[in-house]
């Protein structure tokens, strides 16, 4: 499944034209390489995801092609959440 559209299906993302911005911006890594919106990813991929002054890494749990607004959680788990420091 390409990148932004799986940030799109699980709504770690809203909107998919938005997610494939911040890929193409080099925000987003796959397994410690830069990601751009057309990248595969695969169940047990680890995405490290920079939001502002925050920086997020999920596991791809499952893939769907589409899925409901309750299950969208089920398809990733976040390993870390953590605040850049502005200095």
């Amino acid at each position: 499944m390409r990148l932004d559209k799986f940030l799109k299906v699980s709504r770690i993302i809203k909107r998919r034209t938005l997610a494939k911005e911040i890929a193409d911006q080099g925000r987003i890594s796959i397994n410690g390489t830069p990601g751009k919106a057309s990248s595969q990813v695969k169940v047990g991929d680890e995405l490290l995801i920079r939001f502002g002054q925050k920086l997020v890494t999920v596991k791809i749990a499952d893939l769907k092609e589409t899925t409901r607004k309750e299950e969208a959680t089920d398809l990733y788990r976040i390993v870390k959440e953590e605040r850049i420091s502005q200095e």
